[in-house]
């Protein structure tokens, strides 16, 4: 255990541990791949494997700064052009990105994670939802409910991501 490292234990363990199982999947699905590899749609979907990372990396972040700081950190602005071509970007490997860069971004945020899930007083310390139409009105997430929420998110586009490396070479991550 290295300086400033907390053991969990309990609910925190399973659920920290949880969400590394299914990093671990999504990141597998991009082992031995170049840049290109990465970028590249394999599907009929506008989805490619780097740009998958960096939109589970990017909602991972924004989760984590809704548990601390509430909606203010989940602004969306869906009628601003810029934010929505941003929002799509987000799933894209631009000409700049790198895989290496995406992954350790990832990690990054992985490390933020796993700190807060050690560190946080209170796993039912809740938030009221933004205002959005997919949220239901006047509800509120525990920290515990966004943790399962990225569970869940990082389980289905690890899924996701399964299907296009096995369109890119034929390479299976689950199964």
């Amino acid at each position: 255990m290295t300086a400033g490292e907390t053991t969990m234990t309990g609910e925190r363990a399973d659920l920290a541990q949880a969400l590394a199982k299914q990093r671990y999947f999504l990141r597998y699905t991009v082992r031995d791949l170049t840049d290109d590899q990465a970028a590249r749609l394999t599907t009929a979907s506008e989805l490619c494997l780097g740009g998958l990372i960096k939109h589970v990396t990017a909602t991972e972040r924004q989760w984590v700064r809704f548990i601390l700081e509430g909606p203010s950190a989940m602004a969306s602005g869906w009628a601003d052009e810029d934010a929505v071509a941003s929002y799509l970007d987000g799933f894209r490997m631009l000409a700049w990105d790198t895989l290496a860069g995406v992954l350790a971004a990832y990690e990054e945020v992985a490390r933020q994670t796993a700190d807060l899930v050690a560190t946080l007083p209170d796993l039912d310390s809740s938030q009221p939802l933004p205002e959005a139409p997919w949220f239901e009105a006047g509800a509120r997430w525990s920290a515990r409910r966004v943790l399962l929420h990225l569970i869940a998110e990082t389980a289905q586009h690890a899924g996701h991501a399964d299907i296009i490396r096995e369109s890119l070479d034929g390479a299976k991550s689950m199964g």
